[in-house]
């Protein structure tokens, strides 16, 4: 497709309000399915505050199906609740000196001591201690039960375990694991699989971090994360389709509700200027005889808002749409002698978001629910992906195996190249099967590789480019970045950059895969051999010689923070 939008001018052009028409549909698009365009995406997860808790240092968390229990480590004691009020109904001495975690099984109250190092069992009917086992670590945490075993966490893991003899069955990382210390994770929950759903999810709460992340157990893929609602989050129990967290210092407890959490979250808004150049130089010692650049025009999306259209300097000749519906300024020149440039200024006033998604594994569609349309155009080979190369088809059945949810496709194959591939930007970009042999690559390559093996198992995926904050506000970049994108049925497009995303830690891991930071002024979305772009993104360059001439091309982006929000900045810190 190609649409046509003649120049008004040299002195400078604005893209006006047709020019940012698809920015609605886009924006809806990645809130999720049917969301309206004007929709605002909250600044935070819709918590509820339902009651203050007498426990003077709150621990762990658990529900019998009556009662909410929770430990007062102060006790030390164990205290029974009405779920809806918080008034104490009951009160049980603890069965060791500094309790931790608690664990309901249907039959008893599993209790976790990190004084004495043991877990014990109490029936709150005879009110007795009758179940008693050494942990099977030195610092026992947190305690979780999913109908089968129980879960133990110990700062850097965590454990399921038998309630037998406290047998270790297997151990997973903990979800911020692979940091310098441990964490402490006094609230383990138990999420059922839904009805109709393949998985159950245990939730975590970490106090350091002030977190909730939603766990799959098979392998401790972190599927979803976001603050607590409270300081300090001590214990952690699911309440039919809530999940109730309580915090130490405000010894409060909180509910929310992981089936109906929006889809984006954003929030930390960032006000700058950017300005991006990009500039043709002949050195000679013959004429340019034509010159084209393309500049990637910009469109508002969760992560970005604009305080205007963008500006470009000189005029373009004309404004284009490629095959993949991504708008370009075109700038023409002619007869460059030696000495002479051609050079495109884009200006952007900017509002860049921190971005959360969050995306249920078990409401994602499957990939028959695609619609034709994408499926069509966003799993189709490409130039630099060659999917159908045993390289790559070889590293989607090892990496995919038999899962079929396209979530776990996706977190798999990003969880193969993490285990394959490292970072190193050497220069060059070469196609997915050679990086992949070769196991290294820089962002675009890491990104060829995601988009070669999503598209060979049948999952969409495009591409993202960006001009990227550096160091501070007033930053030069002249690196950029480019990720993928996936598109899940039920959600639309979302961020997947494996190779952010490669590090040990599950958090870290997860991060790439559901949220964007507010340093980024995304240019570009497309599939790959753009008309206009190439394989390139942010901006392009073409030009013809009579004979031999040496051109020098120079791109980069400023950022200039909002003069406003840096004086305020400024006042904050005292300058």
């Amino acid at each position: 497709m190609r649409t046509v939008a003649k120049r008004g001018g040299r002195r400078g052009a604005t893209l006006g309000a047709a020019g940012l028409a698809a920015a609605g549909s886009l924006l809806a698009a990645a809130i999720g399915a049917g969301a309206p365009a004007s929709t605002e995406p909250p600044s935070a997860e819709p918590w509820e505050d339902l009651f203050a808790v007498p426990a003077e240092r709150a621990g762990g968390m658990a529900y019998d199906g009556a009662r909410l229990w929770l430990v007062d480590r102060a006790g030390p004691a164990l205290l029974a609740l009405d779920p809806n009020t918080g008034e104490v109904r009951d009160r049980l001495p603890a069965p060791g000196p500094w309790p931790q975690g608690l664990a309901w099984d249907g039959e008893r109250l599993w209790v976790s001591d990190s004084e004495e190092g043991k877990i014990y069992g109490l029936d709150p009917r005879t009110r007795l201690v009758d179940r008693r086992f050494d942990a099977p670590v030195s610092s026992p945490q947190g305690l979780g039960w999913d109908g089968e075993n129980l879960w133990l966490a110990d700062g850097t893991k965590l454990h399921s375990i038998s309630r037998e003899d406290g047998t270790t069955i297997r151990s997973l990382p903990a979800p911020s694991a692979g940091g310098d210390r441990g964490t402490e994770m006094l609230g383990l929950a138990w999420e059922p699989a839904p009805r109709g759903g393949s998985r159950g999810y245990l939730w975590v709460a970490d106090r350091h971090k002030d977190k909730v992340f939603r766990v799959a157990v098979e392998d401790g893929t972190v599927v979803d994360m976001f603050p607590a609602a409270g300081p300090y989050p001590a214990g952690a129990a699911f309440l039919g389709s809530r999940l109730l967290v309580v915090d130490r210092d405000r010894q409060r407890v909180h509910a929310i509700s992981p089936g109906a959490l929006p889809s984006v979250v954003r929030n930390e808004p960032r006000r700058e200027t950017v300005t991006f150049v990009h500039e043709l130089a002949n050195f000679g010692p013959a004429t340019v005889r034509t010159a084209d650049l393309y500049l990637a025009v910009p469109e508002e999306a969760p992560n970005q808002t604009f305080g205007g259209a963008p500006r470009f300097e000189p005029a373009p000749d004309e404004f284009l749409t490629d095959a993949w519906g991504q708008k370009v300024a075109h700038f023409r020149g002619a007869d460059l002698a030696p000495g002479a440039k051609l050079r495109a200024t884009m200006t952007v006033e900017v509002t860049a978001w921190s971005v959360r998604w969050h995306i249920d594994p078990e409401r994602v569609g499957r990939l028959s629910a695609v619609p034709p349309d994408i499926r069509n155009r966003y799993t189709a080979d490409g130039a630099k992906l060659l999917r159908n190369d045993p390289v790559i088809r070889d590293a989607v059945e090892a990496a995919v195996g038999d899962e079929r949810n396209p979530y776990f496709m996706v977190r798999r194959i990003a969880r193969y190249l993490q285990d394959h591939m490292f970072y190193e930007l050497s220069g060059g970009w070469n196609v997915a099967p050679t990086v992949l042999s070769r196991g290294s690559g820089s962002c675009s390559e890491y990104t060829f590789v995601f988009l070669a093996m999503c598209r060979a198992a049948g999952i969409p995926a495009r591409y993202v480019g960006s001009v990227v904050v550096r160091g501070d506000d007033a930053s030069t970049d002249d690196v950029f970045h480019r990720w993928p994108e996936v598109y899940y049925p039920g959600y639309g497009w979302v961020p997947a950059d494996a190779q952010a995303g490669d590090s040990p830690s599950p958090e870290k891991q997860a991060d790439a895969m559901m949220a964007l930071p507010n340093r980024f002024l995304i240019t570009t979305r497309g599939g790959g051999g753009s008309e206009y772009l190439a394989w390139n993104y942010n901006s392009n360059a073409a030009w013809a010689c009579d004979g031999y001439c040496k051109v020098v091309e120079r791109v980069w982006g400023d950022w200039s923070p909002d003069r406003e929000d840096a004086a305020v900045a400024s006042t904050a810190a005292g300058e």
